[in-house]
């Protein structure tokens, strides 16, 4: 049974304080995000890192400021987690990092079928990631204090939503 950790979203943007949508808290979790990147890359898991990257006329900049611009320092994974030779990286333009991309592929190529995640926003695309690798019929697992959200309600109602509809187990 291979496990893969899979980071979500942990870009300048979102980390930054000046970031164009820094998430509040994100900074507080580099720490723990860096404990299960570390914890992964001993046990030689799979490691996954998504990252937001859209156009610079994107449609979701009508409901968030632009941020994570394809090509720009905003959508550069922060140094402290920067991927390793080996390690991979999935861009996706949606909250879903399935919506798109390759990330199916690979995890069925890679034989995955447990994952860990980490990241922003909780109820946004770490949300959404849940949701994919739960239908896609992996077992998920989040690490509570190595997630962040811009709404502390949202939160945990989306930790509780992964874990009643989804089976994720939040440790």
């Amino acid at each position: 049974m291979s496990h893969a950790l899979i980071i979500v979203d942990m870009l300048h943007d979102f980390i930054d304080p000046q970031g164009a949508l820094c998430v509040p808290g994100a900074v507080g979790i580099v720490p723990a995000v860096r404990r299960e990147l570390e914890r992964a890359r001993a046990a030689g898991e799979t490691i996954i890192h998504v990252c937001d990257a859209h156009d610079s006329d994107d449609r979701e900049f009508e409901r968030f400021p632009p941020h994570a611009v394809a090509g720009s320092a905003g959508a550069e994974i922060i140094g402290q987690l920067a991927p390793r030779q080996g390690e991979l990286v999935v861009t996706k333009r949606r909250y879903s990092p399935f919506y798109d991309t390759e990330l199916h592929d690979l995890l069925k190529e890679l034989g995955v079928s447990r994952a860990t995640v980490v990241g922003v926003c909780t109820h946004i695309c770490v949300m959404e990631t849940v949701a994919g690798l739960a239908n896609r019929d992996l077992a998920v697992r989040v690490v509570r204090d190595a997630v962040a959200d811009f709404d502390p309600e949202l939160a945990q109602a989306a930790l509780r939503r992964m874990e009643s509809l989804f089976g994720a187990e939040i440790v």
